[in-house]
């Protein structure tokens, strides 16, 4: 039998059986609203826990098993496409690895990411059939580049890699794709309505 492209024998390997959550519906629950809470509140940095994963931040990993599932494509960028990361999605989540192309959430360093325009952005009439970008950074601080939009009471700060790209995504509402950023256990979020300029 065969999930997301790994076999049951290659998941029963390592360590792919450990780092879920120890209690999921008290911690996925948490991990949710807390999902919901950075995408509602663009810049605002919240703290999750409960989950470990191959080579990504607890951040990153706690999103995956809290927004993905086995309906929901995932594109590893080079970095985080490791054989281990691969088994621990197998068997925590049961998601389909794929290519740029075809996923809903892509993982990854932002440089690892790019070319950005593969990516789906939606379509006229479903602008919710778009990727999700989950970047991980160094670190995660509330300061660098001057956001503004919905959810901003007057404006915030994030540090972002760059400015041009996320200036394109927003010109393009309502197609276009959201970003999460992961830094060890801190998470915060773009998504495509929020104004990004440089400070």
């Amino acid at each position: 039998m065969v999930r997301g492209g790994v076999t049951m024998a290659d998941i029963m390997t390592g360590d792919a059986l450990t780092g879920g959550f120890a209690d999921a519906p008290v911690q996925a629950a948490r991990a949710f609203r807390a999902a919901l809470e950075a995408m509602a509140r663009p810049g605002r940095i919240e703290t999750v826990e409960g989950a470990e994963a191959p080579g990504i931040s607890t951040a990153a990993a706690v999103l995956l098993l809290t927004l993905c599932d086995r309906e929901t494509p995932i594109h590893l960028a080079s970095g985080c496409d490791g054989e281990a990361l691969k088994r621990w999605i197998a068997f925590h989540i049961g998601a389909p690895v794929v290519v740029a192309e075809e996923a809903m959430f892509a993982l990854g360093g932002w440089e690892a990411l790019k070319p950005l325009d593969r990516y789906r952005i939606g379509t006229a009439e479903y602008p919710d059939r778009s990727v999700t970008l989950i970047v991980e950074v160094a670190a995660l601080e509330s300061a660098g580049m001057k956001l503004t939009g919905p959810g901003i009471a007057t404006e915030a700060a994030l540090s972002l890699p760059e400015v041009e790209a996320f200036a394109h995504n927003a010109r393009r509402f309502p197609l276009g794709w959201d970003c999460y950023f992961t830094a060890q256990d801190r998470l915060a979020a773009l998504p495509r309505t929020t104004t990004v300029e440089a400070l």
